[in-house]
C-alpha cells in the first residue's frame, strides 16, 4: 500500500474531490439517519404524551358528566319527596287540595311532567354517559317537572282560601283535626276509628283525591288504627 502511494501519489489530486465528496455524502447520510432516528423518537414521545393527555381528559369529562347526571337525579328525587308529602300525608294535602285535583290544568301539567321525567330516569346513571341526547332529554324533563310542581304548588297555596266557602274551609279544618286524632298513638282504638270515619264524611264531595293516592292514604291510616 505504501509502495503504491509512493508511486502513485499524484492520483490523490485526480480522485481527491470524488473521495472527499463520498466522505461528505456518507457523513450527510449518517447525519440524516441520526436526525430521522431522533425525529421518530420525538414523535413517539409526543404520541405517548397525547394519548396520556387524552385518557386524562376523557376521565375528567366522564367524571363531570356523572356529576351532572347525579345532580339531575337528585333534583328529580327531591321533587318527588315534595310531591309525596301531599300524596302520602292527607293532613298536608288538606292544606292545599288543588295538588291532587286533576280538574285543575296546572295540576294536570305537573302530573304529565312527572310521568315524562319518571319515564326517562335511567336505572343506572352510567348508561347516560355516552348518550348526550338522552342525557339532555332527561335533564330537560326533570327541570320541567320541578318547575311544573313549583307553579302548581304556588297556585295551590294562593287559592287555598279563595276556592272554598267559609263552611267548606271549616270542614277542611275539622277533617284535619280528626285525621290527626286518627293517627295519634295516644288515642284509643275506638277514638281513632271514630275520628277516621268522621274525617271521611267531612271530605266527601269536598276535594278530589286520586284513587291511587286515596288508597295509599287509607291503608296508612287504617294500619295505624289496627296497630
Amino acid at each position: 500500500m505504501f509502495d503504491f502511494l509512493a508511486n502513485y501519489w499524484w492520483l490523490i489530486f485526480v480522485f481527491g474531490g470524488s473521495i472527499g465528496g463520498a466522505v461528505k455524502a456518507v457523513g450527510a447520510a449518517n447525519s440524516r439517519r441520526i436526525d430521522r432516528r431522533q425525529e421518530r423518537f420525538r414523535l413517539k414521545q409526543q404520541t405517548k404524551i397525547a394519548v396520556a393527555q387524552a385518557k386524562a381528559q376523557n376521565q375528567v369529562d366522564e367524571e363531570a358528566v356523572l356529576r351532572d347526571i347525579a345532580k339531575t337525579v337528585d333534583e328529580h328525587e327531591q321533587t318527588d319527596v315534595r310531591w309525596f308529602a301531599y300524596e302520602m300525608d292527607l293532613v298536608t294535602l288538606l292544606d292545599f287540595p288543588m295538588m291532587t285535583d286533576m280538574r285543575e290544568p296546572l295540576t294536570t301539567e305537573f302530573h304529565k311532567a312527572k310521568r315524562r321525567a319518571d319515564l326517562l330516569k335511567p336505572s343506572e346513571p352510567e348508561s347516560l354517559v355516552g348518550d348526550r341526547d338522552a342525557r339532555a332529554a332527561y335533564r330537560d324533563a326533570v327541570h320541567a317537572y320541578a318547575i311544573a310542581f313549583d307553579v302548581a304548588e304556588k297556585e295551590a297555596k294562593r287559592r287555598r282560601q279563595g276556592d272554598f266557602s267559609y263552611n267548606e274551609q271549616e270542614r277542611l279544618v275539622r277533617a284535619q283535626r280528626l285525621l290527626r286524632l286518627a293517627m295519634d298513638d295516644g288515642a284509643t282504638q275506638q277514638e281513632r276509628q271514630s275520628a277516621y270515619t268522621k274525617a271521611r264524611k267531612e271530605l266527601e264531595g269536598l276535594i278530589a283525591v286520586p284513587t291511587s293516592a286515596r288508597l295509599q292514604l287509607e291503608r296508612k291510616i287504617a294500619g295505624q288504627i289496627e296497630a
